[in-house]
């Protein structure tokens, strides 16, 4: 569940190999090249979504490496481009690699819904994305439900050697999915697609949203029978309670500047031609 590192992948193949029948690997679609695109460390054409297993991967591996403080920070060295070599690479234990989505849900440490939850609570009447994150799509998962695929993956031995794409059938506009998470919030306020240059400097990002990420989920549907058992609305009414419940220990005041987002939408409002609502960005 846990590998991040090559090291990580050759302990445990090393560990178990002849004790283990085979082994089912937790991977991530950070490995498709449109990831590599997407965070500016590589420059080629992205993968034609709906993307399947069988589609190019990242041609530049460490991905998070310009993120990372120093060679000890894990972003330094994880890429699991490398882990899935390993796992599947052992002709004396068999792999099974599953590429996980965005995965949201209860107990998720990176709280994915909290900057957008933080806002509705806070009685925001508008959370503002720039234009093309407002457009862009990217396949998620709620955790039960990815769950539910590992332990199919792992119930059925004829899996040896294959790989699966995991997630949500259908992935909505990131304009979309902060709408869905103000309904199951109770939130009444609006979604605002902004012209980049526009933005505040805390809502900048470091990546770019110019191809959507989304998945072809198609064989583990077919080859498990794989669907989910909770819905989107039941997953996200079931998040939201417990994000606000457990919100993060520490959370960074400037990355909630309302007198700055206010500015925007104040300067905005003079010059209405640049702005929209995100639902008929077209």
């Amino acid at each position: 569940m846990y590998l991040r590192f090559e090291q990580d992948a050759l302990t445990l193949m090393q560990t178990f190999r002849g004790m283990a029948e085979r082994i089912v690997a937790v991977s991530s679609q950070d490995v498709y090249r449109t990831y590599g695109i997407l965070w500016r460390r590589e420059y080629t054409e992205p993968n034609v979504p709906p993307i399947g297993e069988d589609a190019p991967l990242r041609s530049v591996l460490y991905p998070y490496r310009p993120l990372a403080k120093n060679e000890d920070d894990p972003k330094y060295n994880y890429d699991k481009i490398l882990v899935e070599r390993v796992v599947m690479s052992d002709p004396d234990l068999p792999g099974t690699v599953l590429r996980l989505p965005a995965v949201y849900g209860v107990g998720d440490k990176q709280h994915r819904l909290f900057e957008y939850l933080k806002r509705m609570d806070d009685g925001r009447p508008f959370i503002l994305l720039e234009e093309d994150e407002a457009r862009w799509r990217w396949t998620h998962g709620y955790v039960e439900n990815v769950a539910d695929a590992v332990a199919l993956a792992v119930a059925d031995a004829r899996l040896a050697n294959r790989i699966y794409n995991v997630g949500e059938e259908d992935a909505p506009m990131r304009a979309e999915w902060v709408e869905s998470i103000g309904r199951a919030a109770g939130w009444r306020g609006e979604v605002l697609a902004i012209p980049k240059g526009e933005l505040p400097e805390h809502l900048k990002s470091p990546t770019g949203y110019e191809h959507d990420v989304i998945v072809d989920t198609t064989r583990i549907r077919e080859e498990l029978g794989y669907e989910e058992k909770v819905t989107r609305e039941e997953a996200l009414l079931k998040t939201v309670a417990w994000e606000r419940a457990n919100p993060p220990a520490e959370i960074d005041p400037k990355q909630f500047d309302y007198f700055a987002e206010d500015a925007v939408i104040e300067k905005l409002k003079r010059t209405k031609d640049k702005w929209h609502n995100c639902p008929d960005a077209s």
